[in-house]
Formats: structure tokens, sequence, C-alpha cells
């Protein structure tokens, strides 16, 4: 499971530290002896379809979907053909009511990913129909230096951090340089808790816009 190159200079060492390597080996031994999602050759699609030089919207999750063809290495997103989870169906109902986003037949979230939308779980592998069970291993340990490298690029940034694992990472990011946007988590536990009606996706745009950027085209394609 190689890093994509765009993001090398940026997590330069990283791979070295015993923590990796660790996390390495114990990754290898779960899909020696489980099922582990997503794929290998999915586990870094987030910094595989966004490149380091052009982040301009970090989405953070916490684990990736562990049922059956759900999980592709982007938080949230799930690959073509499999329904929208709960949470991206809170997701899709907030774009709606936000930017008239019209829900499409999918739940796959590339073409944000392309946009410049890091769409980044804090831990990148899951044992199949296990929730959390890969937490602690290490994978938190990259994702922050992940998060850490995006915080230290000059181009603004718009953080959305949804829910109380999420936003534990503002106490790191440079609010001078990048915008932090809060809500709770779009799962239905907390969804009409606040964020349904937070508008995260046009006030992004907004920041977006004010620093010269293109916005992001929120809608999606049916496939």
């Amino acid at each position: 499971m190689p890093i994509p190159d765009s993001w090398l200079p940026a997590l330069v060492g990283e791979t070295d530290k015993p923590y990796y390597q660790q996390l390495y080996r114990f990754v290898g031994e779960e899909r020696h002896k489980y099922r582990v999602y997503p794929p290998g050759v999915d586990v870094f699609n987030a910094l595989h379809y966004t490149t380091f030089e052009h982040v301009r919207v970090v989405i953070i999750g916490q684990d990736p979907y562990h049922d059956e063809n759900q999980a592709h290495g982007l938080a949230f997103s799930v690959r073509p053909g499999v329904p929208a989870p709960p949470s991206l169906v809170n997701i899709y109902k907030e774009l709606h009511d936000d930017v008239q986003f019209r829900v499409p037949n999918n739940g796959c979230l590339i073409p944000w990913a392309e946009q410049g939308v890091l769409l980044l779980n804090a831990v990148l592998t899951v044992r199949a129909h296990q929730a959390n069970s890969h937490q602690g291993k290490g994978w938190e340990t990259f994702t922050d230096a992940v998060l850490r490298a995006v915080n230290g690029s000059s181009r603004r940034v718009v953080f959305l951090l949804w829910g109380s694992y999420a936003q534990r990472k503002a106490e790191w990011i440079d609010s001078t340089r990048h915008t932090i946007l809060k809500a709770p988590h779009p799962s239905p536990l907390s969804a009409t808790r606040g964020f349904f009606g937070c508008r995260h996706f046009s006030q992004t745009n907004t920041v977006l816009q004010a620093s010269g950027q293109s916005p992001i085209d929120w809608q999606l394609p049916d496939l």
C-alpha cells in the first residue's frame, strides 16, 4: 500500500518511524487472518484522489465502513452501486437544503476528492464487520501527520469538523491561516442536534472564493 508520490515530500520519514513499521506489520497480519476493508489498493485513496498541492477542503471521518463492498478509502464515501449509508444520507439532506443539491443514485464521493476535498478517515483500515477494530494501532498517528502537513500549507484550507472526535483536531489547526467549521456528526444519532442547518457547504465556497479559489461543485452525478 504505497503512499502516493505527491504526499511523500510532506510526509518524509513518516514510514520509517517505528510506529509505522509496527502498523504495517499489524495490517499485514490482520489481512492474513481476517477479511480487512478496504482492499490494500484502496487504503490511501484519499491521498491518491486529492494530491497534496490541491487540498482545499478537509472532511475528517473516523473509521472505514466495515461491511462488504462499502469502504474504498474515502471518508463517508461508498463504492458505486452501494446504497448511501445513514450518515451520507444526512449529508445529502443538508446539501439539498443548503445548495439545492439533487440527491444522486450513488454514494461515491470521488468527484469531490478530485476537486481538492480531502476525505480522510482517522483510521484507514478495519476488520470486516467489527467497527473500530483497528483503532489505536498507529493509523491515528499517521493521519495526524497528514493533517499537520495540510495545516502547514500556505493556501487557505477549510476544515469541516463534524462531531467531537474530529473537533479535537482543531487544537493544532492554525485558525489564523485556515477556516474551521464545526458541527455535530451527521449520523442519525446526532444530525438533528445541529448538523442539519449548519450550511457548511455554502460557507465553504464563500471562504474559498474570498481567498481567490474556485468553489467546490458539490453536485454529484448519477452513475
